[in-house]
């Protein structure tokens, strides 16, 4: 596999978990492609670790707990910014809830 390749299915998946990630939390996040690969990327990378952790198996890393880990990280991100976990730009005066 040339590297060339490999870094186009890396930036793919991390496209995918980060996005999945993205959308498992309601509301806007301004994030441009390259954010959200980034933290698709990293999301990967740590659930690995916790993969790890817990079975022992260096090849077991969870695709469910690589995007759980993606929300956390939107999440996080979100927090950051100031906005709350389920920021809308609706106004809030006017939701049934």
């Amino acid at each position: 596999m040339s590297l060339l390749l490999f870094i186009v299915l890396l930036a793919l998946t991390g496209l995918i978990v980060g996005g999945l990630g993205r959308l498992a939390l309601p509301g806007p996040d301004p994030m441009s492609i390259w954010a959200t690969i980034g933290i698709g990327l990293v999301a990967s990378l740590i659930a690995g670790f916790i993969v790890y952790a817990i079975t022992g198996d260096r090849n077991g890393g969870s695709f469910i707990v690589s995007v759980l880990v993606a929300t956390l990280l939107v999440y996080l991100v979100r927090r950051s910014r100031g906005q709350s976990a389920w920021s809308t730009r609706r106004d809030p005066r006017q939701t049934r809830f």
